[in-house]
């Protein structure tokens, strides 16, 4: 999505509520914001539009410099935006990266800069007849940005625009302006993470998971398994005092011993890279127990059944980076004997996948579960399982062959509703993912018929009364047209 009229205008707002003596100077740019109906992200508006540069400081408090061949000039590596480009910073950090090679994640944005540039500038370009572009003026809102990796960064040169790179020191930048609001930073003091979560394990080598509301663009990463933490606060002297604040506001959790293991950089839903703290510690207590005040459930998972759930890679990564570390005898004699105990090969089993199937005429495809059935006996459902050794998808097709005989793709398979639940009996937390089917081969067959007794396709208008009830909120949920996420009992 392309950068948006409105989005420019409240970066230019925040810019100078902390800068208002520079409103006369963008008065250009100001009036140009003012127009309806032009596209100032667009290098074609020859009235003036925005580029966007990125300010890139080393660790020894030097900046980022290129020679850029059509003007001649050294400056900071930055252009024009770009139709993929849906936020300014993210524009910044992609003209970073094509001109130098140096990626996103090499690189953090300044504390209190990740949204708000540093400097803006308005200048003038030559005309060039050849590619029919008319003399006109860039708008060039500057982000500002601290190089994190370690040793010399290797750098790749777009060779058709830049002909090298410089590190100068603050009093040799080029711009001005920039150079004046460079040299009032606190430069060479390292900026501190701003978040911080928690890699809780327990003595069976399982680690504790959280997993988020379902609520998309509210929650970032949305119905994911993640940490348990969170971002700093005016009253944390520490980035410790970050993660147990959060440990004790989200799970009232209060660990005896934590212990930094290490930073990750995350990117959140505007593009922008967050650092973040993590601190280790361990636990051997049951999540059920806690006070959840955020998000859905709290559970216990081995490094190997990550595969199983939706969880970012760099999570991922993080625990079995961290599992590697544990001497072999903590976890692999409690954990196999656990595992061997559990019916479906995995303790806690709490993901099962149900099958939405609608025909051409509308209907959909329930089961009247067996009398003796464990899961809502004598009552109609949709066809359900557990997963095992294996992701939800691979689930699902697996129970939709055993249970009824039915053969599904693996791409005719959309995810399209969400719910978590308690199961009354054992008091376990559970998710339940349910799938709708685009096409697949076959007529329902009554292949386990000690767990369901007859198939159906109902009329969505004309559903069974007995119907267990989140299957009901789900199927006039995706009636509707929504994704939804809900917490509840079933029946």
């Amino acid at each position: 999505m392309p950068l948006s009229h409105h989005h420019i205008r409240t970066t230019v707002d925040a810019y100078l509520a902390r800068h208002p003596y520079e409103r006369e100077q963008l008065g250009v740019l100001l009036d140009a914001l003012d127009r309806t109906g032009e596209d100032i992200a667009s290098r074609s508006t020859f009235t003036g539009h925005v580029t966007c540069g990125a300010i890139v400081v080393d660790q020894l408090g030097r900046v980022l410099h290129v020679l850029h061949l059509a003007s001649g000039k050294v400056l900071a590596p930055g252009g024009h935006a770009e139709p993929t480009d849906d936020v300014l910073v993210a524009a910044a950090l992609r003209e970073l990266h094509e001109e130098t090679g140096i990626p996103p994640q090499a690189v953090t944005p300044w504390p209190g800069y990740e949204t708000v540039p540093l400097d803006i500038d308005i200048h003038d370009i030559d005309a060039h007849p050849g590619k029919g572009e008319p003399g006109h003026q860039h708008f060039d809102l500057r982000f500002l940005f601290r190089l994190h990796a370690e040793g010399e960064v290797s750098v790749a040169l777009q060779e058709d625009e830049v002909g090298g790179i410089e590190w100068r020191p603050l009093d040799r930048v080029t711009a001005p302006t920039l150079r004046e609001k460079l040299l009032k930073l606190p430069l060479h003091a390292e900026p501190e993470t701003a978040n911080a979560s928690a890699l809780i394990h327990n003595d069976r080598g399982q680690y504790l998971l959280h997993l988020r509301d379902y609520f998309p663009g509210q929650i970032w990463e949305p119905g994911m398994w993640s940490l348990l933490g969170g971002g700093r606060e005016p009253q944390d002297a520490t980035l410790e005092h970050t993660v147990r604040r959060e440990l004790t506001e989200e799970a009232g959790l209060d660990l005896a011993d934590l212990t930094p293991f290490g930073t990750e950089y995350a990117t959140n839903d505007a593009g922008t890279t967050v650092p973040i703290a993590i601190y280790a510690g361990r636990w051997n207590g049951d999540p059920r127990e806690l006070h959840l005040t955020e998000g859905v459930m709290l559970a216990w998972f081995a490094p190997e059944d990550l595969h199983r759930l939706r969880i970012a890679d760099t999570t991922s990564d993080l625990v079995r980076r961290h599992a590697a570390t544990l001497p072999a005898t903590l976890s692999q004699p409690a954990a196999e004997e656990e595992r061997r105990a559990s019916p479906h090969g995995t303790v806690p089993n709490i993901i099962g996948v149900h099958l939405y199937l609608e025909r051409s005429d509308g209907t959909v495809l329930l089961g009247l579960r067996h009398r003796t059935s464990v899961f809502a006996p004598s009552t109609w459902h949709a066809l359900a399982g557990h997963c095992e050794q294996e992701n939800a998808i691979t689930c699902l097709i697996r129970e939709a062959e055993e249970e009824a005989g039915l053969h599904i793709e693996r791409q005719d398979v959309d995810l399209v509703h969400v719910v978590h639940h308690i199961d009354r009996a054992g008091d376990q937390p559970r998710m339940g993912l349910f799938f709708r089917a685009r096409t697949w081969r076959g007529e329902p067959e009554l292949r386990e018929p000690d767990k369901c007794t007859q198939w159906k396709f109902w009329d969505p208008a004309e559903l069974p009364h007995d119907l267990v009830p989140y299957t009901r909120v789900a199927i006039e949920k995706i009636q509707n047209g929504e994704l939804y996420s809900e917490t509840g009992w079933p029946a």
